[in-house]
């Protein structure tokens, strides 16, 4: 499934007959992992903190670098966590190693390990169910993108005037 030989093949990306289920699967689990977050920001007062430090670190950014981020982080954590480390010592290790490289300092950030880790697994079960990374991708890219988006938002950094560079 993707890996042969130590080649990597178009498979373990996308399947060619199915990619729309995978899109859809992918798109429903990032709505749902989204619903999930929004439901222990409500309830728990510590991931209200944690949104806020986190919007203070992240600063403000225009929606070409929310994007941008969410498409290069989605893609690259699911190439390494799902693509390499769960097909070479399976979804558990993976899941645990994706949880624990998102923890921060302190108590307050706890609650983003946790959440990582039922992300983590929830797209290990999608690599497993669909047989290929779209799905986990599309699914992280959504989480990303909208939670960057909205951290941005938040933040009280002012936003900079673009510079002939941008």
């Amino acid at each position: 499934m993707g890996l042969r030989e130590g080649s990597i093949h178009v498979d373990l990306f996308i399947n060619l007959e199915s990619w729309w289920l995978d899109l859809g699967v992918g798109l429903v689990a990032g709505g749902s992992l989204i619903l999930v977050w929004i439901l222990t920001r409500r309830t728990l007062p510590a991931a209200r903190r944690l949104e806020a430090e986190l919007a203070e670190l992240l600063g403000h950014l225009r929606t070409s670098e929310v994007v941008g981020l969410a498409l290069l982080s989605g893609f690259a954590e699911e190439l390494f966590f799902r693509g390499a480390v769960q097909g070479a010592w399976g979804w558990l290790p993976a899941t645990i190693l994706f949880a624990l490289l998102h923890a921060g300092p302190g108590v307050t950030f706890r609650i983003w390990t946790v959440f990582a880790a039922i992300a983590g697994a929830t797209l290990a079960a999608l690599m497993i169910w669909r047989g290929n990374l779209l799905a986990p991708v599309v699914a992280h890219v959504v989480v990303n993108g909208i939670n960057l988006d909205r951290l941005s938002r938040l933040s009280k950094t002012p936003v900079s005037a673009p510079s002939l560079a941008d």
